[in-house]
């Protein structure tokens, strides 16, 4: 017996073939070797991943809140102090004035603060948790196409290609910025807000105070939010005025008063100095709605002639106040455009963070604009930090 005729097996090693005498391996039988179970997964390949929601792979600065059904800035800013004031003032009205106001005028008083107090909490909340009108960022194939539309229409010179497209709208020229950030052209009265990181449809301005922007879905609940406070801050002013004026006719020492009712004292204070500013706000946001225009296009003076524009009609005003007013407050419901709760097929994977990677072109010259514009956002924060936060609005234009 040749030794070379053999191979050395474990005899535990299942699915080996036995050599018989004669040196030679027995010759297979016809589906003797056993099929592997396919048991959901793909032998050779990753296996498949759970399907994820949209909002959890979606670019820009925001936090997302019950599966993606509430969506608000990733920075709270102001928020907190603003629901820790109203719940505050409120809750010492309820406590200290309401029960005797009761006894002595009317017990209604705590029905109309309460109507206001749900109000005013609801809007705050429909205005801090919902969509402002984000824009779904382009995707590849369509920031490529874009850069190819701009590179046909530069010219061989120095100069980079213009970043501005030139619609009409209501027989007005309309000019359209290219974002640099979403890789496409902003709409009409659309911006980027830095702070969210996301261009928003009909953008208003990002407010601190709710911890979100105000732009297209969302501008309603906001107005709602400072008129219903507007009238939360004077009802409560003038209940705590009477309620004090009463107890001093009482007891005849105004000093003794305001040291024993130091809550009621308070409410009076914060109301007093709340009052003015929030009747300012919603009086503006009023005749912006009046006019049809947005914060935005205001400081900018976009319709005004500030911003140099040769004709200063606004193209988006109906000419009728109350046209205006029903079709800013009282129009449908746009719907979301960047489908938060949709679902992602296992293969594929959207945009995050990482920018869209273009073809190079011949105009090396862009590279100098990017430049400048991270020299530009570089001033404007430096400004920022030793001028104050007053020029935020301005961010969009960097």
């Amino acid at each position: 017996m040749n030794k070379g005729d053999y191979q050395q097996i474990d005899p535990r090693t299942p699915g080996t073939p036995t050599p018989t005498s004669s040196g030679h391996p027995p010759q297979p039988r016809p589906h003797s070797q056993p099929q592997p179970q396919n048991h959901g997964e793909n032998f050779g390949s990753e296996p498949l991943r759970k399907p994820r929601r949209r909002w959890e792979v979606l670019p820009g600065n925001n936090r997302f809140f019950c599966d993606g059904r509430l969506i608000t800035a990733s920075q709270s800013g102001m928020l907190p102090l603003t629901l820790g004031l109203i719940l505050v003032t409120s809750g010492l009205f309820f406590i200290f004035d309401c029960p005797f106001l009761v006894k002595h005028l009317t017990c209604y008083i705590p029905a109309v603060g309460g109507v206001l107090f749900v109000f005013v909490l609801v809007t705050l909340l429909q205005t801090t948790f919902s969509d402002p009108g984000i824009l779904p960022r382009a995707t590849t194939d369509e920031a490529i196409d874009i850069e190819k539309q701009i590179d046909n229409t530069g010219s061989s010179s120095y100069r980079p290609p213009p970043r501005t497209k030139e619609v009409l709208i209501n027989q007005q020229v309309v000019k359209l910025k290219y974002c640099f950030t979403c890789k496409m052209f902003r709409p009409p009265r659309t911006s980027h807000c830095g702070l969210c990181d996301n261009c928003v449809e009909r953008f208003d301005h990002h407010c601190p105070w709710v911890g979100n922007c105000v732009g297209k879905r969302n501008y309603r609940f906001f107005y709602a939010f400072i008129v219903s406070l507007s009238f939360l801050t004077a009802f409560i002013f003038g209940c705590v005025a009477i309620h004090l004026a009463m107890l001093s006719h009482l007891h005849f020492n105004l000093h003794l008063v305001f040291l024993t009712r130091l809550c009621t004292a308070v409410e009076l204070v914060i109301c007093f100095f709340s009052v003015w500013c929030i009747l300012g706000l919603s009086g503006f946001h009023t005749y912006l709605i009046a006019t049809n225009l947005t914060t935005n296009e205001d400081i900018k003076g976009t319709w005004s002639g500030k911003s140099g524009a040769q004709d200063h009609t606004n193209p988006y005003s109906h000419r009728n106040l109350f046209i205006n007013c029903c079709s800013v407050l009282c129009g449908p419901m746009p719907p979301s455009l960047i489908n938060r709760r949709g679902l992602l097929p296992p293969n594929e994977h959207l945009q995050a963070d990482a920018d869209i990677e273009l073809p190079a072109t011949a105009d090396s010259s862009r590279i100098n604009v990017v430049g400048w514009l991270s020299f530009g956002k570089l001033f404007f924060f430096l400004n920022i930090f030793f001028c104050g936060g007053a020029s935020l609005t301005h961010w969009n234009d960097i």
